[in-house]
């Protein structure tokens, strides 16, 4: 027993002393951090690494723990944003360098907020220049904004178009399980539960999606095409053809894009290093070769020195909310929409009678019909309180992504956002097949012909069916009603353009969706001009969200390799999720939404798998 305690003794004690330890890094890479210095003529080297998000789902002291055992962790796009709009005005920055293969980018929308932000760069008059080793077509979005693109003669970008491909269960469950998925929807392209109750996509899902896809991917086409200088047509029929030009080309990746006009030049890394170092100021002891600053460290700056243009008024401001992710029941953590818990944070921008206008920055695929229906609450009580509500939709704004904000007074969106998707569906599986497999049988009584109908072990009767698909039924009325009030439409003007049926931002406003395209800073411009705060820097702006404890979900934020070392080395189940990445989302997002119902037959599904 001695030895026991004593064992537990020092494992306390060694844990403290880890905490201790961590808690010290810390505060010295904050105080060298703090001694970052900037001089004139310096080349901002632009390579943030990590996922870019619209908000932290770690706390930020964690994450920086855990770079360094080489977890990149996430980048803000609010912080990516910041770091670009300073260099433009910053004189002591001479010129740009892109290096951001390892930067991965969330959607279409923000890859274009993104890249707008390195055009207004080059025409502040800051020179931009890229390196690549390869990278992906949302990172070539970037790096074709630059006046020059070199790229490792090793690699080469593989521009590929935009595809969604899915994984389809119903052979799996309802074959080899015995577990009868039974759907009920309404709208004809409403296919997020497909793939629970069919093998491949239905000719209606195909026509949709391709119909938003073209869209969003013409205009990726156009845009390389302008910033390159290359005809559209040959640019397309470059892509095109690329299978058959690489062969031709004996696999050579670099030359077939240099061949191409993809980019300029085939360099090394130390290469061109070599050609910034001839025009810029040279300095040995960093490693690039020349006076430079890194995204980090010129970020940390940017937070630190204040913006001449931002206004320190406390009594007049822009309050934004962000909702990002599923929209699940409940209290949720930042980085994620909880239908308690993100009311709440607008009901705090309602109550502070400092906050004159509120932005909800939107990046949702939907979720759960009534957390939705509670946060679109909010915002009509915002509305009814005074307060101007703007949505600023990012990547995807779709189904309860959309329900949540169809009640703002204006929607922006970008051209490239996935938006629509105004439908609703219920999926309950049965499982009296999947037991009886092995020798389970479901048997009893009930007082009255509803009792127990609703039981997944028991086979579900057409009457109980009916009853299902008319709470689904209900749920689209409502959907699409409320649209039509909040839109000022009709209700039939809305089905026509609902239907589960998904769209681009543009496509979303020619079909009064959307009322204007535009990005954060425009919704911010907005709901202030709407609120009479005046012009940008008259007013201020406040992030309202939730701050998590530090150092909350340490265990949780192990490197994968530490995690999977704790939970047993499980290949087979690794390598799934390596190939069907979906899989285990969507069948997870089916248990969470097929349980728990608070004694309801289903549960209302606004939900939209449309991400590409």
């Amino acid at each position: 027993m001695w030895r026991g305690l004593n064992a537990i003794r020092r494992l306390v004690f060694g844990l403290i002393a880890l905490f201790l330890l961590l808690l010290f890094l810390m505060i010295v890479f904050s105080l060298s951090g703090g001694e970052v210095r900037l001089q004139d003529r310096t080349t901002l080297v632009f390579n943030p690494q990590g996922k870019v998000v619209e908000q932290f789902t770690q706390d930020p002291a964690l994450a920086s723990i855990m770079s360094l055992g080489g977890d990149e962790g996430e980048i803000r796009l609010r912080d990516v944003l910041q770091v670009l709009q300073k260099a433009k005005t910053d004189s002591r920055i001479e010129r740009v360098v892109l290096d951001v293969d390892r930067l991965e980018l969330a959607g279409w929308a923000s890859t274009r907020e993104v890249a707008a932000a390195i055009r207004e760069l080059r025409a502040a008059g800051k020179p931009v220049v890229a390196f690549t080793e390869g990278g992906d077509q949302q990172q070539y979005l970037l790096n074709a904004t630059a006046e020059r693109i070199a790229l490792d003669p090793m690699n080469g970008p593989m521009l590929e178009g935009i595809g969604r491909y899915r994984q389809y269960y119903r052979e799996l469950l309802q074959d080899k399980l015995g577990i009868d998925m039974q759907l009920f929807k309404v709208g004809t392209f409403k296919s997020a539960a497909e793939p629970y109750v069919l093998d491949e996509s239905s000719a209606a899902a195909e026509q949709a999606d391709l119909f938003w896809m073209n869209d969003i991917w013409s205009r990726y086409l156009t845009e390389v095409a302008r910033d390159r200088k290359i005809p559209e047509t040959q640019l397309r029929d470059s892509i095109n053809n690329a299978r058959e030009g690489i062969v031709a080309a004996q696999g050579d990746l670099a030359r077939y894009a240099l061949t191409n006009r993809w980019v300029d030049a085939l360099q090394t890394r130390e290469e061109f290093n070599a050609s910034i170092a001839a025009k810029a100021i040279r300095d040995e002891d960093n490693t690039v070769g020349y006076r430079a600053i890194g995204y980090d460290d010129y970020l940390q700056l940017a937070q630190i020195e204040p913006d001449p243009d931002a206004s320190l008024l406390s009594e007049k401001r822009v309050g934004i909310v962000v909702a990002e992710g599923d929209i699940v029941a409940g209290e949720q953590p930042p980085g994620a929409i909880g239908g308690e818990s993100t009311a709440a944070l607008l009901r705090d921008a309602r109550k502070d009678e400092a906050i004159k206008a509120v932005v909800l920055r939107v990046s949702s695929p939907g979720g759960e019909v009534f957390p939705s229906e509670q946060i679109r609450r909010e915002v009509a009580a915002l509305r009814a309180a005074g307060k101007p509500v703007v949505v600023s939709m990012g990547d995807v704004a779709a189904s309860g992504g959309y329900w949540i904000s169809m009640n703002a007074n204006r929607i922006y969106a970008d051209p490239s956002t996935i938006t629509g998707s105004i439908g609703i569906y219920g999926v309950i599986p049965n499982v009296a097949r999947a037991l009886a497999k092995i020798g389970v049988h479901t048997d009893g009584v009930g007082t009255t012909p509803v009792a127990g109908a609703f039981d997944p072990s028991r086979p579900l009767d057409a009457a109980s069916g009916a009853v299902i698909q008319s709470v689904i039924e209900k749920g689209y009325r409502d959907f699409t009603g409320r649209v039509a009030k909040a839109r000022g439409q009709t209700p039939a003007a809305i089905d026509a353009v609902a239907q589960g049926r998904v769209w681009s931002g543009a496509q979303a406003k020619e079909r009064g969706l959307v009322d204007a395209f535009g990005n954060l800073r425009d919704a911010v411009d907005h709901a202030a001009a709407l609120a009479k705060l005046g012009k940008r820097g008259q007013y201020s702006t406040l992030w309202i969200e939730e701050r998590r404890e530090p150092f909350s979900g340490l265990l949780s934020r192990l490197p994968h390799g530490v995690r999977l070392a704790l939970a047993g080395n499980d290949w087979a189940r690794d390598l799934l999720r390596l190939a069907a990445p979906q899989a285990e989302a969507e069948l997870r997002f089916l248990q969470r939404v097929s349980t728990n119902n608070r004694g309801r037959p289903v549960t209302g599904v606004a939900h939209c798998f449309c991400s590409p």
